[in-house]
């Protein structure tokens, strides 16, 4: 056999070489983009599935076997492909750690194939190195056989390669598709995940509302807790309060006999039930003062003494208004002038914001039929004299600001307007519930302390029957703002005084007529001097078919008889008495007017019929004689006629007989005394003072003084205040002036009624 040629060898080995550096080359780019997928995959945060794909993790343990095969078992190049068999969880990030060591997949890539090109390069070199050196050392090998054996197991080894290369690529193949689902499984969570993002955002978004809503329910709550809280320790101040006033009294009854002791100020705690109210004391009581109702306090009043007044720093010779002056409490507005700003809520049938206009004298009246004088002429409610009062109390001469230069304390409370919003209505609690509260703040004031409220006064525009209401009787008419120990200390002015106490006083009711200078009342008197009466005597009223007692049906009975000598002017539903005009021009035209009692002894009317000229007709002693006593002469036969009111209603009196009977001279006597007695009768205009006359006002103010004087004497003395005389008999006390038996005894009988006969 001959021996074969070297360079045939050469060329089988250089073939050989070149396949295997093709393959080498397709399998590096092969490697490098697995390594860049396995880098992107990791980047993205998820890992190789193991135990549901198999076959992947199958290709990939045959992938590093070729690896170490090919590059001599040197693995390094790949160890950045990690096999995972797990899942990343939605809430698991990547660490600071990995973002820092992450390059971009272009990047990698390029870098991978950079170095497997040179590591290509260089395993080409060294195999021409070696095939040089095969050749030359091989140059005498003469057996064929030997020659061919290489290449017999290059072609085995190229069907083991072509395997792998086989599996690779089912490998690959099942890579692929497992990175489709895991980037459709990422891309579902994604959305998975943004959905309950969404959802976890509205979920907050209502908690939130939620909250607010709740927070906003929790402060209203809060604030209504803390408002009754607010309130209950209002409460509990004041009942603390009353507390520790009563135990002061107690303390102080202790110390009795102690003469240096002064009496310690009785105070009424603020109405807040039925159950709270003090007991009055009983009916039989009442004709001793406050100060004496038990043996204690009879002991302990005759060692008062009242507070001298302080001298005023004008000379006692110099000054007018020495024993006159008068201090006017400031009261809190609710007492008064909160009740003239809601005028409306004072009445349900009267429109009481217009009789308040004017400082309380109503709207001016016009003289078209030359009723009245051409100015001082007002439709002035009967009811208003408080607010009157408190105005002309305003521009008294001798105020003062010191309590203790003052004679007298004014109270200005409208006590008529209050208590009149609650007159129909059953519960007594609200009619007392101010009335109590202003005692209450009286008795608070050191100004109460200096006689204990005996030189304080209060006007109240309404009968004293409407405060007088019985402490048994919860349901009956008025409050019980007269039966108050505080306010039996002071001097209450009422349109009605009752005869049977001692601690109210009766003072005219107002009329239409309000002049603003003497002058006009001068005129006015003349006027009613020179008119021509064309009736005998007259009634302006209605009748009281409910009252079997009054008197009433009789008069009008008997003034219809008469026809030409008596003028009937009828108070039905028409309102033909509420027109001034219409009462004016009956009372002006008559001689004598009759005055019966009505719902109570007195009537408006009577101070009408003055103003006019009119001789009063009375038929009740109750009606004037012990009522006004500092305005009315004490001999009520040189104004007026007095008809007993049971000769009336037996039938044995005649009216018209009666007055036709009273002499001519007579009749111009009392006509006088009258039209003398209507400066005394009247309310001027509290815009302006009167000169030389004294009004009503002036007189009322003189009664006070004179009276708080001689109480003050009273207490000086050592002497109990009142207690001179039984209270059930003070209308002979006021008005008569001395005690015992009287003609008039039969009709203040208290078997007759408190409201009249």
């Amino acid at each position: 056999m001959e021996k074969p040629m070297s360079g045939k060898f050469r060329c089988r080995t250089q073939s050989w070489y070149i396949v295997l550096v093709s393959f080498l080359l397709w399998l590096t780019l092969y490697i490098c983009y697995l390594y860049s997928s396995s880098v992107t995959f990791r980047k993205r945060g998820h890992g190789f599935v193991a135990n549901n794909h198999t076959g992947f993790l199958d290709s990939s343990q045959s992938f590093h076997v070729v690896v170490r095969d090919d590059e001599t078992q040197d693995p390094s190049h790949v160890e950045d492909i990690d096999i995972v068999d797990n899942v990343v969880g939605d809430d698991e990030t990547e660490t600071d750690e990995d973002k820092t060591t992450e390059f971009s997949d272009v990047e990698e890539v390029n870098q991978v194939i950079d170095s497997m090109l040179s590591e290509d390069q260089n395993g080409t070199d060294t195999d021409s190195a070696k095939d040089n050196e095969d050749v030359t050392s091989n140059e005498e090998v003469k057996n064929m056989d030997e020659d061919d054996k290489p290449v017999v197991q290059s072609s085995a080894q190229d069907k083991r390669k072509e395997g792998r290369l086989t599996k690779q690529r089912k490998g690959t193949t099942a890579n692929v598709s497992e990175r489709q689902r895991d980037k459709k499984s990422e891309e579902d969570q994604e959305r998975r995940k943004e959905d309950r993002v969404v959802k976890q955002k509205e979920a907050a978004n209502v908690l939130e509302r939620q909250r607010g809503e709740n927070v906003e329910d929790q402060a209203a709550k809060r604030k209504g807790a803390a408002n009754f809280l607010e309130r209950q320790r209002g409460e509990n101040v004041e009942d603390q309060t009353a507390k520790r006033q009563e135990n002061a009294d107690v303390s102080e009854r202790q110390r009795e006999d102690n003469p240096e002791v002064q009496p310690v100020e009785k105070m009424l705690p603020v109405v807040k039930s039925r159950t709270e109210r003090p007991q009055r004391p009983r009916r039989r009581e009442r004709n001793k003062p406050a100060d004496s109702l038990n043996p204690v306090m009879e002991k302990r009043i005759e060692k008062v003494v009242a507070e001298p007044r302080r001298q005023n720093p004008v000379q006692a010779g110099s000054d007018s208004c020495s024993g006159r002056y008068i201090y006017i409490h400031n009261l809190p507005r609710k007492f008064n002038q909160d009740l003239l700003e809601n005028c409306r809520s004072l009445s349900f049938w009267t429109d009481m914001c217009e009789c308040a206009s004017n400082l309380g004298l109503g709207a001016r009246l016009s003289n078209d039929e030359k009723l009245y004088s051409n100015s001082g002429w007002f439709a002035t409610n009967q009811f208003l004299l408080e607010v009157i009062f408190h105005n002309r109390m305003k521009q008294y001469k001798c105020l003062t600001k010191d309590p203790l230069v003052a004679s007298a304390i004014y109270v200005p409370y409208y006590a008529g307007l209050d208590v009149g919003r609650y007159l129909w209505d059953p519960d007594g609690f609200m009619r007392d519930y101010d009335a109590l509260n202003l005692v209450k703040w009286l008795a608070s004031r050191p100004e109460w302390k200096r006689m204990w409220g005996r030189d304080h006064f209060l006007v109240a525009g309404r009968i004293n029957w409407d405060f007088r209401r019985d402490p048994k009787n919860e349901s009956d008419w008025g409050n019980e703002l007269l039966n108050f120990d505080e306010s039996r200390n002071m001097t209450m002015l009422v349109l009605e005084s009752s005869p049977w106490n001692y601690n109210d006083f009766a003072i005219p009711y107002p009329t239409y007529f309000h002049p603003s200078r003497d002058d006009t009342v001068f005129q006015w008197q003349n006027k009613m001097r020179r008119l021509k009466r064309r009736f005998l005597f007259s009634f302006a009223g209605a009748r009281r078919p409910g009252r079997h007692e009054s008197i009433r049906n009789e008069l009008i009975e008997q003034c219809l008889a008469s026809r030409r000598r008596c003028r009937f002017l009828e108070c039905d539903k028409t309102q033909k008495c509420h027109k001034p005009a219409n009462v004016m021009r009956l009372f002006q035209n008559s001689i004598f007017c009759l005055q019966p009692p009505g719902d109570s002894y007195t009537r408006r009317s009577i101070f009408d019929s003055i103003i006019a000229g009119c001789i009063p007709v009375f038929f009740h002693p109750g009606s004037a004689y012990v009522q006004y006593i500092w305005h009315f002469p004490r001999d009520y036969n040189k104004y007026s006629v007095m008809i007993p009111e049971s000769e009336v209603k037996t039938g044995k009196a005649n009216i018209e007989r009666i007055l036709t009977r009273v002499s001519r001279d007579r009749r111009v006597a009392m006509k006088d005394e009258i039209i003398k007695m209507i400066p005394k009768v009247i309310y001027a205009d509290p815009s302006s003072r009167l000169g030389e006359i004294e009004d009503a006002f002036d007189l009322t103010v003189k009664g006070i003084l004179d009276r708080v004087e001689t109480v003050r004497n009273q207490m000086n003395e050592g002497r109990i205040v009142n207690y001179d005389f039984e209270e059930e008999e003070s209308w002979k006390y006021f008005a008569i002036g001395k005690l015992g038996p009287h003609e008039w005894d039969a009709y203040f009988s208290r078997k007759i009624g408190k409201h009249g006969p």
